[in-house]
Order: C-alpha cells, then structure tokens, then sequence
C-alpha cells in the first residue's frame, strides 16, 4: 500500500474526530507514542511487556488500518487512533492516566513557512501534561537540532508539570532508556546521525 510521507495537519478536514478512541483498562499500565506511523516501536514494546496497553497517535488513516490489523491478527495489545494529536489527545485519555509517552523524531517541517505544522509546541505539551500520571515518563527524540532545541526549551518552560531526568537543560546522555528502538532511530545510529534525547517525568502539580 502507499502510504503519503506527509500530510498537511492544518487542513480543515482534521479538526473533527473521525478515529476510533481507545478502549482503555485503567488498571493497566498505558503507554502512548505520539505520531506512531505503522507503531513498529509500539509492537516491540508489547512483544518486550505485553501486560501493558499501546496506543499510537497518527494523522495518516491508511496508517493506522494497518497498524489495527496488524494488531488484530497477531493479539497484541496495541491500537491506533486516526487524529490530530493537538486538536484530540484531551478526549481520548482521562487526565492523569498515561504511565508513558513517547514522542519519537517527528516530522522537523524544515522551510520556516511549514513551521506552523510542526506537531511538538506549547498546545501539545500541556495535552501530555494532562493525560500523564505523577511520576509518568515523557521521552522525546530527535535527530534535527533546531528541534530538540525548541523541544527543550518548551518541557523547560513547563518546569512546574515536567523534571528533567538528567539536569535542567541537559539532554538524555546515553541510548535508549526503555529497552526497544524505532526504525529512525536504529537508522540515525547506524549512519552515525546524532540523536537528541529528552527524559522527563511528571510532577504531582495539577495542569492550570
């Protein structure tokens, strides 16, 4: 099937949700990746702990049919939603209810004028914020410095919501802290791309 490397996220046709929404067992541990593209990541993840839940966010709807039936044929315990992870990720998780987010290498949008689409800003931050428990761990990757750079300085600005695992405005030192890599990652390393990591948990302050 092909599948577009890139849509437009400020199309008017994605501000109304047309996904499926999870269908969450809150007394399991959810982890949640953010942009999971056909979740590749997600499903080593349930192969590593398949006692916990996967939920990947896309924007692209043949994406995420594979990823379900991908699901569906082999069990695993993960499901992705067609959204706007900006415009949706409030309605489809009650607040304090993710242990885990992942954020892995989105799309850098690199002319200046596509800046606006860029996926991670303030709006997403705060939705992560909300849906992730106290103590719950954020990672966000990238092997585009500008971005990590924005991305750091936006978890920095929500200092009251977010820790720095490693120092305030430090990066991650070191690889992979949960065991299962993506494709773009494993890519990154076997071309000798340096990858920015971000590791941060969730406070106890209620989101304002």
């Amino acid at each position: 099937m092909r599948v577009r490397q890139h849509v437009n996220p400020m199309a008017a046709s994605f501000d109304v949700f047309r996904g499926s929404p999870p269908v969450l067992d809150l007394t399991r541990p959810i982890e949640v990746e953010i942009g999971c593209a056909e979740a590749q990541f997600l499903f080593e993840r349930a192969a590593v702990d398949p006692q916990r839940q996967y939920v990947g966010l896309e924007i692209r709807e043949d994406l995420v049919d594979l990823v379900n039936k991908q699901a569906a044929t082999t069990g695993a315990p993960v499901h992705a939603v067609f959204c706007h992870a900006q415009v949706h990720a409030d309605m489809l998780f009650p607040e304090a209810s993710v242990d885990r987010v992942y954020i892995n290498f989105p799309d850098p949008w690199f002319k200046r004028r596509h800046h606006k689409r860029r996926m991670v800003d303030d709006v997403l931050m705060r939705s992560v914020a909300r849906m992730t428990k106290p103590g719950g761990d954020v990672l966000m990757q990238t092997d585009v410095w500008e971005l990590a750079i924005e991305s750091l300085a936006l978890f920095e600005g929500l200092e009251a919501y977010f820790v720095n695992q490693h120092e305030p405005w430090r990066f991650w030192r070191g690889r992979h802290p949960f065991g299962v890599r993506s494709w773009r990652e494993m890519n990154a390393e076997q071309t000798g791309l340096p990858i920015w990591r971000m590791l941060y948990r969730r406070t106890d302050t209620p989101l304002r």
